[in-house]
């Protein structure tokens, strides 16, 4: 026994006892040696864990476990001490693993409840993640809602379209019951039933507009609950037991007022209407939250798009009424121009059949004043040509007053003397102031240009009807006639506050003034002088034999000439003074220097007669041919005359040196006739002069007749003086283009 250093068992081992223990420890020790393995594995496969050095001192505890279980084997037989050795050290290892295990486990244990603690807030936050998804979700759909029946509501501007719409829309979008819209009434103090969902229930039921639940909903911009049971909810079918929920929302209704032009437009007071919307009875559905904002925002989209319907009726309205205004206006334009047509008609024909009987009474008068008459007689001659010219000048005057008027009259614009206008108007006027023993005198400025751009007739007309009222009313004393170029100081009057002149470097203005020393005029009579047909008290007792046309058209002549004309009086008896100025333009060439400007008496430097000169007559009127070719003889021409344009071709021939023909005749016109005669005489040196002898004073007449190759226009009347001058002129510049 000494010999084999044995370590008996302290107690006999049962045999089979023994052999179960023998074969648990085997497969606890197996067991505990595959935990670790099995560790092993999950480490190496997890891509995060935080506790590896715990799990490599609990693999050591196993393994120990698992190692002492196995050393035990042995020592359910006789073993040696060697054995027990190993298994004293391997449960010491164990027993020291295992505490140092469980101590690390104390500090390991709270911070695994921490893990737990954050887990269940995870939990919590995906939780709430997930209800804040779904409210998203749900506010997308309500977006999706929105849009949708914005879409549909907007898609219309009629006011009663866009209602209907917004009902149907709602009722199949939140699935309703019925859904109506109550509106205000015109006196403001009642709703009235306007629109239903279903349109089974009385449309026109009207409740005040007073009642407490209405206030509390239009006292709120959300969506109100209200009764069931309340006088604007009482719409839904009756025998239903359980009713559903209302919500009531204001929709506000904006009126602009006449559509008020300022930053933003004037609203009338704040008026609403009320939208009840009903859920479907007998079942327990509620509002949700976003249900209601659906149906705010709603009413807002309702509310905008009433407004532009509004603004849509209001513009029709205003469209229709000016449409309304446009066509009387064109039918008004329409009829005016009719009239004015009508108006240029009659006084053409009448101005051409008014001209030829003057014609013969001015030529034949003029004609018998050469003859030897008594003093008696020649006095009424001198009568009838006065009275002739007077009836002349007052039938040019409407003439230019109908074209001033209908805006038909233009200038025309040339280069023409300034000076000689002036010396004109001088020697026409001279004669009738002679009678009236009147001085007449004329100052022109130094600085005055000779040549300027303008209608010269229209000045000339101006100035000789200016001075000749200065003549006309004047029975003593002079006339003094005074042009210089108007300052730039003197431009602006604070007498004609509505002139306002624009001086450049091209232009001038001219200013004209003609004093007298005759009766004078009232100040407050100075405006009437303008006004047509008007004659001023003081003037009309005079027996002037004005018209009263004078002054009206030289101021829409001075105004066409961008001036401005005015009368300066300090009263009856102290003369007065006759103001204008006129825009003139400067020719590109400078003035050369000149000489102080005298006026002289006119002289007549061409023949008197013209014995032998060859001159055809063509005019469809009997008088007017006669009285034409009686001046003619009278001037010692050999007159030939014919009544057609046919006649006249058959019989013009080269010996004929100047040919007056009316351009208005019947058949072939004077026009026609004078591209027949051009054509028939090719050479110049062998056509006759054509001029048209006629009544018409249109400018279209004078183009025409420069366009068809005519040498001159002469108006009707012609004296006998006239006819003097215009021969001698055709004869010398072979062209004479009066002015009209």
């Amino acid at each position: 026994m000494d010999a084999c250093n044995c370590i008996e068992p302290q107690w006999p081992p049962d045999d089979l006892l023994m052999k179960y223990q023998y074969i648990s420890d085997f497969f606890i020790a197996l067991a505990y040696f595959s935990i670790p393995l099995e560790l092993i594995y999950f480490v190496k496969k997890s891509a995060v864990f935080p506790y590896r050095w715990v799990l490599v001192q609990f693999g050591a505890f196993i393994v120990l476990c698992g190692a002492t279980h196995l050393i035990n084997l042995w020592t359910f037989t006789m073993h040696t001490r060697t054995v027990a050795m190993v298994m004293t050290t391997a449960k010491v290892f164990t027993a020291v693993v295992s505490c140092a295990t469980a101590l690390m486990l104390v500090h390991i244990i709270p911070d695994l409840l921490s893990v737990k603690t954050r887990e269940l807030f995870l939990k919590n936050k995906a939780a709430e993640l997930d209800r804040e998804m779904g409210l998203i979700r749900t506010q997308e759909e309500t977006g999706r809602h929105v849009r949708m029946l914005t879409h549909e509501i907007r898609s219309t501007l009629d006011r009663h379209t866009i209602l209907k719409t917004t009902l149907v829309e709602l009722g199949r979008t939140l699935a309703l019951e019925e859904c109506a819209l109550w509106m205000p009434t015109r006196t403001g103090l009642e709703l009235q039933l306007s629109y239903t969902l279903r349109q089974q229930n009385p449309v026109g039921y009207t409740v005040p507009i007073h009642l407490p639940v209405i206030n509390q909903v239009f006292s709120s911009s959300h969506a109100v609950k209200i009764s069931p049971k309340c006088p604007v909810a009482r719409i839904r079918p009756a025998g239903k037991y359980m009713p559903g929920e209302v919500v009531a929302v204001r929709v506000p209704l904006l009126h602009l007022s006449n559509f008020q032009i300022n930053d933003w437009p004037e609203l009338s007071t704040k008026r609403y209407a009320l939208m009840v919307l009903m859920l479907p009875s007998d079942s327990a559905r509620q509002w949700h939250v976003h249900e209601l904002e659906l149906v705010e925002v709603v009413a807002d989209q309702v509310a905008v798009a009433l407004s532009h319907a509004a603004i849509l009726e209001e513009s029709m309205r205003a469209r229709d009424l000016l449409m309304e205004q446009n066509v009387a206006l064109d039918l008004a334009r329409r009829e005016a121009e009719t009239a004015i047509r009508a108006r240029n008609d009659f006084l053409a024909v009448m101005n051409h059949e008014m001209r030829t009987p003057m014609h013969a009474i001015i030529a034949l008068s003029s004609l018998l004043q050469e003859t030897e008459l008594t003093p008696e007689q020649r006095l009424m001659v001198e009568t009838i040509l006065k009275s002739s010219n007077l009836l002349s000048t007052l039938i040019n005057d409407v003439l230019d007053l109908s074209r001033l008027e209908d805006g038909s009259l233009q200038l025309d614009l040339g280069t023409f003397n300034l000076f000689a206008v002036f010396r004109e108007v001088l020697n026409l006027i001279k004669p009738i102031a002679s009678v009236k023993k009147l001085h007449v005198s004329l100052n022109l400025a130094p600085d005055l240009p000779e040549y300027a751009i303008g209608d010269e007739k229209r000045l000339m007309q101006t100035i000789l009807n200016v001075v000749g009222n200065a003549v006309k009313f004047s029975k003593e004393g002079s006339i003094s006639i005074t042009a210089f170029v108007a300052k730039p100081e003197l431009l602006r009057d604070s007498r004609t506050p509505e002139f306002f002149p624009v001086p450049s470097d091209n232009h001038f203005y001219l200013r004209v003034q003609v004093k007298d020393s005759g009766v004078g005029i009232s100040p407050q009579d100075i405006p009437k002088l303008f006004t047509k047909f008007a004659q001023t008290q003081s003037t009309a007792t005079r027996n002037s034999g004005g018209s009263g046309l004078g002054l009206a058209i030289c101021k829409r002549f001075v105004n066409l000439m961008e001036g401005h004309i005015w009368i300066e009086s300090e009263g009856l008896g102290k003369g007065c003074t006759a103001i204008f100025m006129v825009k003139l333009s400067i020719p590109e060439r400078l003035n050369e220097p000149k000489l102080p400007f005298m006026p002289k008496v006119p002289t007549n430097h061409g023949p008197t007669a013209f014995p032998g000169l060859k001159v055809l007559v063509m005019d469809e009127n009997g008088v007017s041919r006669m009285v034409t070719k009686g001046l003619l003889v009278h001037l010692g021409c050999d007159v030939t005359m014919v009544s057609s344009s046919e006649e006249c071709l058959r019989v013009v021939s080269h010996e004929h040196k100047v040919v007056f023909m009316d351009v208005c005749v019947p058949g072939m016109d004077g026009y026609e006739v004078a591209i027949r005669i051009n054509e028939k005489f090719t050479k110049r040196h062998e056509r006759p002069i054509i001029v048209a002898l006629t009544g018409n004073t249109d400018k279209v007449t004078k183009e025409n007749c420069m366009r068809v190759g005519m040498d001159g226009v002469i108006l009707k009347p012609v004296s006998l003086d006239k006819m003097r001058s215009v021969l001698s002129d055709l004869l010398e510049h072979r062209v004479l283009f009066e002015a009209i």
